[in-house]
């Protein structure tokens, strides 16, 4: 009996920290187990798991005082995926099983009381974060195999059983390994819904176009039945697959969060995620008790969140979006420490013009102070963060019998690309892929256009009319709108364009 080490890795956010977990096994005091390094309560209570996990499995549980230290010490640690690797160093304090092989290997998974290894969440961060810690291998739950086999550089080996854990150290059997094709994508749907679904609505259809082009958001304000909701599941159908460093990094946030689709398939398309307006804050931007979850805008890094029925969420939910917005980011502030989640994605606002929301204007029976006071929930600020506003008319029967037939999300999606790798190209060696995220200091300075070009957006600073957020926000826009002409640079009816989009009236 004595001094054994294993590792695993505590998550922050989607950041990851190789854990050393020392086990002290010593002869004589009292029997008892001590468990130290900031655990939470999870984590204190993985002790009586621990336990009946290596007693079940056929092992003994050694009858003397267990001290099992989890460094850095000063890191708190949360959750159940500990449990594996507490074990593990048991059995080799305890002599039990060999030492050599768990040398470079960390451990993930809960342990139930018969001995089966649970999968965790944030699993593939977790992984990340080892094979950076310089991890050689890693033994995971069996079921997170799929998962795991997303991340290069690091062997990665499944278990069912703690049993099997043992075996495997003694090298009396073998664990499960990683399926060797290669980290498996997300199928894609055969029943994709297509743009050209959408009758009439020329504008927002463009409207959309633009949004995808440029990473813009974009607000739609129309009666019940105009194709909002529509429209805006349509708008990830027209984005292009994540690379393999956004695949990488939307899936994590999907494993911490729990929601990774069936057999862990790498997210290679942009998520849609669209919360209900019940939702609370935490819900909406992350948190909770405990170790906070990501929220619905980090599940939405990289694709598109879609706030329905926007003035019915209420302003503390509608304001907590602006941070991300600006920041591409939300970080949670706990005693502890602050955690920080990704949550770069395209907000699609919509909502009706009233409370009373009838098919017509006509019919509606709202004073016009009652609809200006509903629109109002729409604060200046969220507004001026939105590059696109368009006015959504009831759909007509010429929209539906009339006319060609509507543009396929295919034939949209191709000139999206093309805007897409010209504003990609121009902007390569600053690091940003789309124009959206290009800083309005750089649009005023390097990349300037002439004062005959910008001569409304320059009256409208001057007025009063436009904030200089939204000033820059314009010229993104008529960027976007030349990449979707081919042009090299935007001329003064890109800009006017743009501006016509930001005027509309809201109230």
């Amino acid at each position: 009996m004595g001094l054994r080490t294993t590792h695993a890795v505590a998550l922050f956010g989607v950041d990851g920290v190789l854990v050393e977990i020392e086990a002290d096994v010593r002869s004589g005091g009292l029997p008892g187990v001590q468990l130290l390094g900031l655990p939470d309560a999870a984590l204190q209570e993985s002790k009586n798991r621990v336990r009946a996990a290596i007693t079940n499995s056929g092992e003994s549980w050694p009858q003397s005082h267990v001290t099992l230290a989890l460094s850095p010490a000063a890191l708190p640690k949360t959750g159940t995926s500990f449990d594996t690797a507490l074990a593990v160093a048991v059995l080799a304090a305890t002599e039990w099983i060999p030492y050599a092989p768990l040398e470079g290997t960390v451990f993930f998974g809960e342990l139930a009381l018969d001995g089966r290894v649970r999968t965790v969440a944030g699993l593939l961060p977790g992984l990340l974060a080892a094979a950076e810690g310089g991890m050689r291998r890693a033994v995971v739950p069996a079921a997170g195999l799929a998962e795991a086999r997303s991340v290069p550089g690091i062997e990665v080996l499944g278990a069912e059983s703690l049993g099997e854990v043992v075996s495997w150290a003694r090298g009396e059997g073998d664990l499960h390994q990683c399926p060797a094709d290669g980290p498996r994508e997300a199928a894609e749907d055969v029943t994709e819904e297509d743009l050209a679904d959408v009758r009439g609505q020329p504008e927002a259809r463009r409207a959309l176009e633009i949004a995808a082009a440029g990473g813009h958001h974009l607000l739609m304000i129309g009666p019940p039945g105009t194709g909002k909701t529509m429209l805006a599941r349509r708008l990830c159908g027209l984005l292009p697959e994540l690379s393999a460093e956004e695949a990488l990094e939307t899936t994590a946030i999907h494993s911490v969060a729990g929601v990774l689709p069936e057999g862990g398939a790498l997210v290679r398309s942009a998520p849609f995620v669209a919360p209900h307006h019940s939702v609370s804050v935490s819900g909406l931007i992350g948190g909770g008790t405990g170790l906070a979850r990501p929220g619905a805008v980090s599940r939405a890094h990289r694709g598109v969140l879609f706030v329905d029925e926007a003035c019915e969420f209420g302003a503390q939910r509608l304001e907590s979006l602006r941070t991300a917005l600006e920041e591409g980011e939300v970080r949670i502030s706990r005693k502890d420490g602050t955690l920080r989640y990704p949550a770069r994605f395209q907000l699609v606002l919509a909502t009706n013009p009233c409370p009373c929301a009838p098919a017509r204007e006509l019919d509606c029976r709202c004073t016009s102070q009652a609809r200006r006071r509903y629109l109002n929930k729409l604060s200046g600020p969220l507004l001026d963060r939105t590059d696109l506003r368009v006015r959504m008319r009831p759909v007509t029967t010429g929209d539906l019998v009339s006319g060609g037939e509507p543009e396929t999300s295919a034939r949209v999606r191709a000139r999206v690309s093309r805007a897409r790798e010209a504003a990609a190209h121009r902007w390569r060696e600053y690091g940003w892929r789309t124009n959206s995220e290009v800083p309005g200091p750089k649009l005023r300075g390097e990349f300037a256009l002439p004062g005959t070009t910008t001569a409304l957006v320059d009256r409208g600073l001057d007025t009063g009319a436009l904030t200089a957020r939204g000033a820059d926000r314009c010229l993104r826009v008529a960027w976007t709108l030349s990449d979707l002409e081919g042009a090299e640079r935007p001329e003064a009816e890109h800009v006017a364009a743009a501006l016509q989009f930001r005027e509309r009236p809201v109230v």
